[in-house]
């Protein structure tokens, strides 16, 4: 372990990403020396740099801070993203620096704090977000894997005593924390990049729940030894009396030792009232008190990309979302659905990574096919290489729409404005959230 109180200088590579820009954020907030490398500029980036840190976009020694290259002081930062054959990492690497994953890091700050970690395949971001804003409060650092609206930012800052974090089951990161408290939203097949089986990643979970030192709750139904939350069915922590009015969710919570009634949230979809329960639950198990808690929820504002409306009046709606799971989308097409009844519903979803794409096609295909119009655009790979035969076309022949396109980008934008769908949604894990406010332009104006 490297003892971060002497390091003073620290080098992201990859430092654009959402998981480092919070790493990035954080020790900047502690007068640590920040700089990184990313391969392109981007909102995240330029926000970095807005507040003092040094990004540069080259692949290139030369333009590396000279106060990086004290190897006694420095600790390097790198996500598995980054290719192996990347000429800083591996200078870094044959000079013997300090150079640790970004789980690394993360495990590390979690084990020198009281850590509430949330794991899952779905709902991480979520949760994690409505947890760290119920900490506020208690004055919790949250590492967020995405943009709190409420703060806008993915780093929600408080004292070095509590911790608030997403446990990531990519490349097993997760077994580099250790919490105290923990949940476990979903363990659905995903990365079988890494894990090859659904088993390996159920595996995974169960030592991530071993590690666990205090208490573990899961959504009832999973296989793990813990306590149960679930909405309408007995478990440790229930919800229950669901209803809506203008807008935003009414229900109440029984716990083991209490009952809280009339509990106030915005973000539409049962899944919402899960991973808001999961984070009561948390909170409720560190020892916030039930009043607390529901102040708290009901003046939480959400995540950027997680149903985020970006225009939402009488004539038509635009909704951005992070979905790049076959389960992801079906929550956000049923809440879609709750929410806008009899409405004319248009999808543009980017998949995202090759690997995922072959491995889920069916149930990307059955999921897909419920919209009433969807624009399919070519896969992001992110840090894949393509696999042959593993494309969009090949999806969009498995899906049973007979309203369905695949576009280039530009071809998409002019489709949403010939398209008389009122409800649009833009669905994906890629640079598709950088198409946003441009499809949010054409539709005010169409």
């Amino acid at each position: 372990m490297v003892g971060l109180k002497n390091i003073h200088n620290v080098y992201f590579i990859g430092i654009g990403g959402i998981g480092m820009s919070a790493l990035a954020r954080y020790f900047s907030r502690n007068n640590k020396n920040v700089s990184g490398y990313d391969k392109t500029p981007s909102p995240i980036t330029k926000e970095l740099e807005e507040i003092g840190i040094a990004v540069h976009y080259e692949d290139d020694m030369s333009l590396v801070d000279k106060n990086v290259l004290n190897k006694k002081e420095t600790l390097i930062v790198y996500t598995p993203a980054i290719p192996k054959h990347h000429s800083e990492l591996n200078y870094f690497r044959d000079n013997n620096f300090n150079v640790l994953k970004r789980a690394e890091v993360l495990g590390e700050i979690t084990e020198n704090t009281f850590c509430l970690a949330v794991a899952g395949t779905h709902g991480k971001t979520t949760t994690s977000s409505i947890l760290g804003h119920i900490m506020q409060p208690s004055n919790a650092t949250a590492f967020l894997g995405g943009i709190a609206e409420n703060y806008n930012s993915n780093l929600i800052l408080g004292e070095d005593k509590v911790s608030v974090v997403e446990a990531d089951e990519y490349d097993r990161s997760f077994l580099q924390l250790s919490p105290n408290i923990a949940c476990v939203t979903s363990m659905d097949a995903d990365h079988l990049d890494i894990y090859g089986e659904h088993d390996s990643l159920l595996e995974s979970f169960k030592e991530f729940s071993d590690k666990v030192t205090d208490k573990l709750i899961v959504a009832k139904g999973l296989d793990l030894e813990g306590l149960t939350y679930a909405i309408d069915e007995e478990a440790d922590y229930k919800a229950f009396n669901l209803r809506v009015g203008n807008g935003t969710y009414l229900f109440d919570v029984k716990t083991p030792n209490d009952e809280i009634k009339d509990i106030e949230f915005g973000l539409p979809g049962r899944h919402n009232i899960m991973n808001a329960l999961a984070a009561l639950s948390m909170a409720n198990l560190y020892g916030v008190s039930l009043i607390e808690i529901k102040r708290q929820l009901k003046t939480f504002n959400g995540v950027q990309r997680r149903f985020s409306y970006k225009i939402k009046n009488d004539d038509v709606v635009l909704i951005d979302d992070y979905a790049h799971h076959p389960t992801e989308i079906k929550v956000v097409e049923s809440a879609v659905r709750e929410m806008y009844p009899n409405q004319k519903v248009l999808a543009v979803f980017q998949p995202h990574l090759f690997s995922r794409t072959k491995d889920f096609v069916e149930d990307f295909a059955q999921e897909l096919s419920k919209f009433d119009e969807l624009i399919l655009l070519d896969i992001y790979p992110a840090r894949e290489l393509p696999i042959e035969g593993v494309t969009s076309e090949w999806l969009l022949s498995k899906i049973n729409n007979g309203n369905k396109c695949l576009l280039s980008k530009e071809e998409m934008k002019k489709h949403v404005e010939k398209s008389d769908a009122n409800i649009v949604l833009m669905l994906g894990a890629g640079d598709i959230g950088l198409l946003v406010k441009e499809v949010k332009e054409i539709l005010l104006n169409r």
